[in-house]
């Protein structure tokens, strides 16, 4: 039986970097798309009392798949990176999931 390979310490600090840009990113990502779809400068705020709640929903569920989608590429891209240059793949811990 193969012995498993242990990461290296870098992966955390990187892994968080990595964190901290898909939520940077998807954020832009989700501005230029409410932009595009309702032609408004600002989504609806879930306390905003003029907006309807199928617009404050519609915003919160376009944001959410926004952030899953560029969150899950850019782990996706960290791990491929991790795998290259140090030949292990960052796996999760067991029941310590993000999602």
């Amino acid at each position: 039986m193969r012995k498993k390979k242990k990461l290296p310490v870098v992966y955390k600090p990187f892994g968080f970097v990595l964190g901290w840009a898909s939520g940077a990113l998807a954020g832009l990502t989700f501005q230029a798309m409410w932009k595009a779809i309702r032609h408004e400068e600002d989504a609806p705020d879930a306390l905003d009392k003029e907006r309807t709640w199928r617009e404050v929903l519609l915003a919160a569920a376009v944001q959410g798949a926004i952030f899953a989608v560029v969150r899950s590429a850019v782990d996706r891209a960290g791990a491929k990176a991790i795998e290259r240059t140090t030949g292990v793949w960052p796996e999760s811990e067991k029941g310590k999931g993000r999602d």
